[in-house]
């Protein structure tokens, strides 16, 4: 392809490349740079492309893409914005795949990533489509999963991802369209057929800074979609609803007026049960997923489906045929007396929502909570876990999640301010060890409810990701106290 066809939608305020040189593929990674390919300088979080530059040119880069100047001869294209012509010069190099699928984007603090999969297999069902799906467990191509290592890749993995999809006959796609992916362009240019609002609570503030600058760069989803849809129980939809360019819906799981409604909610232990109100039009609904954020998560999927067109009616016989999600609420079979659920709640508002479900279906059972908080990210919220976990569970196992480079005992340590120094709790930091010390130590109907991992199968320290499934953890410890 030639440079002047990947430059097409890109500003341009300087450049010295011949628009008729060549392209043989474009890379990010001056590590990997082969010879004929664009090189983009992008200026990272911890690293700076610009600072490559010569050793790109060096390995056979035909050309720079950079918004600073290089030193010395080297053929170069200077843009304001080298991350957003990073997004626009991928879509161009792989056809601009994602013109040909329509697609649906997530976007919230909780509940992305059950929504997008209750989504994925509405429109699968109903229309018999087949769907692609980008997401924080795995991305889907139809039926093939991939694995994947941030909820929104970069936007050349993006890019060629919706390639894939379009190659393997997708027509659909749905994605969880995270802050960071908004904030750092790798949607730019993206056009959804419908984005959706699930809800803000605190996270991720070691990147965004503040709540509000947060809030506008999930906002920022609605003006690039034909139609949306946003949680009118959240007290920042209003945000959403000023920033969107698009026709917008609103959806409440609480009752309240709004354009799509959950009315007489009823939960039990391995689902929930509502009528779905859209006017005068009323139908029943039940997904098999317990706790009273599948109501809103289910509510989510329905937004997405009338937006494509899809009936109320046809929504809820499709959702009652779905499947939970793996990590999100998931139940443990223990054959015994009590239940375990790992849940990926990481946030203080997600755990406090899983603790206060299961407290709503433990039938005078304890509520124990088995959680720790991440490292290397946003220390503020690890003493209002601690405080929500002390609040809303009957018993609290205080161990670690994902340290990174963090000291774990001093992790624990910020936890612990939250807590009061009377609330029952143990603290163990081995997190195996954590969980079969909550195992041992059950009572009759409690629910151990195993916070903040989910579906990861790995623990990271020190940049090094471990095998760590807490499913098999379970289930061994079983196994062993069955043999003893």
């Amino acid at each position: 392809m030639k440079l002047s066809a990947i430059l097409e939608d890109i500003p341009i305020t300087a450049m010295t490349a011949d628009p008729e040189t060549e392209i043989r593929g474009i890379c990010y990674d001056s590590r990997y740079v082969q010879p004929g390919e664009l090189f983009v300088a992008v200026k990272g979080l911890q690293s700076d492309g610009h600072r490559y530059m010569a050793d790109a040119v060096k390995k056979g880069a035909a050309a720079v893409l950079c918004q600073q100047a290089p030193e010395g001869e080297c053929p170069y294209v200077l843009t304001p914005d080298s991350r957003l012509a990073l997004c626009l010069a991928s879509a161009a190099w792989f056809g601009r795949p994602a013109e040909k699928l329509t697609l649906v984007g997530v976007t919230g603090t909780n509940g992305k990533t059950t929504s997008t999969i209750l989504i994925k297999h509405l429109l699968e069902d109903c229309l018999g489509a087949k769907v692609g799906l980008v997401g924080t467990i795995s991305n889907w191509i139809g039926d093939v999963e991939l694995p994947t290592e941030r909820t929104t890749p970069e936007s050349y993995e993006l890019q060629k991802l919706f390639r894939q999809m379009v190659d393997a006959g997708c027509t659909h796609a749905v994605m969880e369209v995270s802050s960071h992916a908004l904030a750092l362009d790798r949607v730019a240019g993206v056009p959804f057929a419908a984005g959706l609002f699930t809800n803000l609570t605190q996270d991720h503030l070691d990147f965004h800074g503040t709540m509000e600058a947060y809030a506008q760069a999930k906002a920022t989803l609605f003006a690039q979609c034909r139609a949306g849809a946003v949680n009118a129980d959240d007290p920042w939809a209003p945000v959403m609803l000023a920033a969107a360019k698009c026709p917008m819906m609103t959806f409440s799981a609480k009752g309240d007026a709004a354009d799509l409604r959950a009315e007489d909610v009823r939960l039990t232990a391995s689902s929930v049960a509502f009528t779905a109100a859209a006017g005068e039009e009323r139908v029943p609904v039940r997904v098999g997923i317990p706790g009273a954020f599948s109501v809103a998560n289910a509510l989510t999927a329905m937004a997405a489906g009338r937006m494509l067109g899809i009936g109320l009616a046809d929504c809820a016989a499709s959702l009652g045929r779905a499947r939970g999600v793996k990590g999100r609420v998931e139940v443990v079979p223990t054959g015994d007396d009590y239940t375990i659920v790992i849940d990926y709640a990481h946030t203080p508002d997600a755990l406090e929502k899983v603790l206060r479900a299961m407290k709503q279906v433990s039938h005078g059972g304890r509520v124990v909570a088995v959680f720790g908080c991440g490292g290397d990210r946003d220390r503020t919220k690890r003493p209002k876990m601690g405080a929500i976990a002390a609040a809303e569970a009957d018993y609290c196992v205080v161990t670690s999640d994902n340290p990174r480079t963090e000291d774990p005992d001093a992790i624990i340590a910020d936890i612990l301010t939250g807590m009061p120094d009377s609330a029952p709790k143990t603290v163990i930091c081995s997190r195996p060890d954590a969980i079969r010390w909550a195992m041992d130590h059950h009572l009759p109907g409690d629910v151990i409810v195993l916070a903040g991992k989910g579906h990861e199968t790995y623990q990271e320290v020190d940049h090094v990701k471990h095998h760590m499934d807490e499913r098999e953890i379970v289930a061994e410890h079983l196994q062993r106290n069955e043999e003893h």
